[in-house]
Formats: structure tokens, sequence, C-alpha cells
């Protein structure tokens, strides 16, 4: 195994090449390179094999791999990791590599793909390639196409990449569990001709959610509902790092969805085309303008604009339960409620009380409470003019000027021109007048006043 301070040296700490595996290239397999960090690793450039342009793991990274006669050759090492969701909340998961979501995995159309699967959670395991087209036999169903991988065995997974596309893999063993606990990985499949659907920037990330109680470390697999945490490669907001893009470029967002709902994903300042699917990639004549793409469970999907437009851009899940981290799902509806009586009781016997929900809940953004140990804030972040009151799926598509080819570093927050950002009216201010209805056949209709004996 590799740690972590050996997998950045051999990469020169900016680029994770497939030479880091170069020592084991005699051994009959591969070594397993294990990561933990949660930041965005620069792209994997390709040091062997066909020549492709590389995807950004968004809080992740990407696999090496070795060329042995022919075959690309990965291993995978299913384990229990520790993933920090943002700072200030870390959860026992279970994942792949040291980290959940487990390394992208990138090869190209034709590739002979050889992937070893080393066993080394409690229970059985098997990985599913989800949408590649292969032998019925490598198909990674546990029971149905293969035996169960069990505790400490490595089992090895052989088939040609017949297509291009955007794809994952995930356990189909024990799947309730073994999803909910943050088993899942990004599989990129580029185009034979490195041309072909060409960007500048490809980012990939994958929507998982989790039930994680206040105080607790470890997702409850049992849930089907009321999750609390919902997250983009295993990060909520403001733990989810941007999206960095220079202006000019042209960017393809790739992401899969494993919740048990769908996602509408939206990103502000921009129309887009969906590009590619799970399926293939979209010809140009079945593509339409959108601002929001919706991903059912399963679904990947990966949308394409140009980068003219610079600014510091929202992207989220248009679902408002989901851009919340640690939400309750039993809180009464207290809007309206005076609660300065009770409070002022309360207040006796508990003197660090504090009301709250009868004005909304963005003081919750505001209060700096106490929370229980390792969990978040509902609402949480800040920007360049306050909080931003965001949690979970929310990030930030960054289009600056100064950004060079190929770095990925955060840039900062958007300096804006003079006269482009919204401000406070300080002149006067009319009364509102307000408008009478018409009567059914266009003329007015006076509302007569109520007469003092209660006649109408």
């Amino acid at each position: 195994m590799v740690t972590r301070r050996d997998f950045i040296r051999s990469s020169g700490a900016a680029l994770l090449g497939a030479g880091v595996v170069s020592k084991a290239a005699v051994a009959a397999v591969p070594e397993a390179m294990i990561f933990t960090d949660p930041a965005t690793q620069p792209p994997l450039k390709p040091a062997s094999g066909r020549p492709y342009n590389p995807v950004v793991t968004l809080n992740g990274w990407s696999a090496p791999w070795r060329m042995k006669n022919g075959w690309k050759e990965f291993h995978l090492v299913a384990e229990p990791v520790l993933r920090e969701f943002a700072p200030g909340m870390k959860v026992n998961m279970w994942g792949y590599n040291g980290s959940s979501p487990g390394p992208t995995i990138e090869c190209v159309e034709g590739d002979k793909v050889r992937i070893f699967v080393t066993n080394k959670l409690p229970e059985h395991t098997a990985v599913h390639w989800h949408g590649i087209l292969l032998p019925c036999g490598m198909d990674g169903v546990g029971g149905l196409t293969q035996p169960t991988i069990q505790p400490g065995k490595t089992f090895v997974y052989e088939f040609e990449m017949k297509k291009s596309g955007t794809f994952m893999y995930h356990p189909h063993a024990d799947e309730m569990v073994q999803l909910a606990m943050g088993m899942h990985g990004f599989l990129v499949v580029h185009p034979k001709n490195p041309n072909f659907m060409r960007v500048d920037r490809d980012f990939v990330f994958l929507m998982t959610s989790y039930d994680i109680d206040p105080g607790s470390y470890t997702p409850k697999p049992a849930t089907m509902l009321d999750f609390n945490m919902w997250t983009w490669n295993s990060r909520v907001c403001p733990g989810i790092d941007p999206f960095v893009v220079r202006t000019g470029d042209r960017v393809r967002i790739r992401f899969g969805n494993l919740t048990m709902t769908n996602h509408p994903i939206h990103m502000h300042g921009y129309d887009f085309e969906v590009t590619c699917t799970d399926g293939g990639w979209v010809p140009k004549q079945a593509r339409w303008p959108e601002v929001t793409v919706d991903s059912a469970v399963g679904q990947m999907r990966a949308f394409e604009f140009d980068a003219v437009n610079p600014g510091d851009w929202a992207i989220h899940c248009h679902k408002s339960h989901h851009t919340m981290n640690a939400m309750g799902h039993d809180t009464p509806n207290l809007i309206g409620v005076d609660q300065r009586g009770v409070a002022k009781k309360i207040n006796q016997l508990v003197p660090e009380y504090m009301t709250m929900g009868s004005t909304g809940m963005a003081e919750m953004g505001e209060m700096e409470m106490p929370l229980p140990e390792n969990t978040l804030p509902m609402m949480t972040g800040q920007g360049p003019f306050g909080g931003v009151e965001m949690g979970g799926m929310f990030s930030v598509v960054k289009v600056h000027d100064n950004i060079k080819p190929g770095d990925y570093k955060d840039p900062g927050w958007y300096k804006h021109p003079k006269g482009t950002v919204a401000y406070e009216w300080a002149g006067d201010m009319p009364e509102p007048k307000r408008a009478k209805a018409p009567k059914a056949d266009g003329s007015e209709l006076k509302v007569r006043k109520p007469s003092g004996h209660g006649g109408h």
C-alpha cells in the first residue's frame, strides 16, 4: 500500500501519474493507491496507453493504473474509510482506496481493462459497472453473475470498453447497507478520438444522501426517506470545492444520482445543453437549451456550456431541503408565533435557551449556537456579502478571467465591475396602490363598504 505522503511525492504534488505504480510493473497484482485528502486533485494526465483529456473529480481524485501486456490494470480496495463531510464533521463510511467516493476510473474507448478488487470490509461485496457493456459474468451482481467477494479475497474483472461515455461503479451485494455507507465511484470512458466532444474543463461528481444523527459518526443504512445530509462526492456545503473555470472555456459537468430521490440540478448565469447520459452521447440535433436538468435515481447526466459570462455562479439541487445540513424532520411550525412570554419562563430554567422560527429560519444562520459533537449547522457558509445560508448540495461555478490553463485553485471571490451589484434604494418610497379587481364584463368592480347595521 502507498501512503498519502508517498502518493504526493510520486505525483510531484500535482499530477497523479501512472508512473507511481511502475515499481510493481512485474507483480501479478498492481499496487493499490490509498488516498484520503478530500480536496479536489488536479487531473490525472495519461502517462501510458491511448491519449485522452482527463476529468477533474470534485473533492476527489483519479486512480492510477499500469499497462501490462495490452491491458490497463487498476486495483480497488473496498474498505472502511473516514470521510470529512465539511470542516467540523467526519463520518465513518465504507469506500474504496481510502475515500468515499472511490477514485475515478478513467480509460479510453477500445481499452482492455482489468480491475482487481480486494475486499477489506467485514462482509462480502461485489462491484457493478453501471452502464458499461460487458460480458454477463463481469457485471458484478453477487449471486447472479458471480460469487460474492468474501472478506480478505481479491476478484478480477476483465472487459473491453466498447463505447465512450459517463458511467459509475457501485456494489450489488448487501446493496442497501453498502450504498448507504458510501460505496460508489465514477467511471469515465473517453472517446478514442481525443478531439471528439472535446472540452477545456471536465468535472465529475456523484450525489448520495445519508442519515447521521448529530453527535454520531456512522450513517443509518435503514433510512428510506428522512435523510439529513445531501452530498456531492460525500461532501456538503461549505465543504464542496468550487468549479474553477477560465473565461472562454468550454466546460462539461457530469454527475450521477445514487440517492433515494431525483435531483433537479440548476446552474445560475447560463443556459446549457445536456450532451451525455449513461446511455451515451446525445446527438446535436436532439439537444435543447436548459438551465435545470433533472437526474432520477440511478441516472447519469452531463451538460456543457461556454463560459462567456464571468462571475461566481451558484450551482445546486433545486429541492430546498437538499441545500440544508442536519435538518430535523419533526420541527414545529412557529412562523408568526409570539414566543417571548414562553422564552422568558424557559430562560429562568435554561439561561442559554433561544427562541427561533417565529420570523423564518434565516436567524439560524446568524446565531452561533452551540452544536452537538460532530454535526453541522443547517445553513452555513460565508460569501463576500455575508452568510450564504446554504448547505448540502450547493457549490459555486467560478468563471474568472485570471485563471491559467490547467489551474484549478480557488481564485477567491469575483470582483464585480462598478455598477453591476444590486444596491439599496435610498430615495423616496411612495405608498403602494392597490389595484381593484375587474368584473366579468371588464368594467371596474367597486367594493361597497359594509353599513353600520351589518347590511351588505
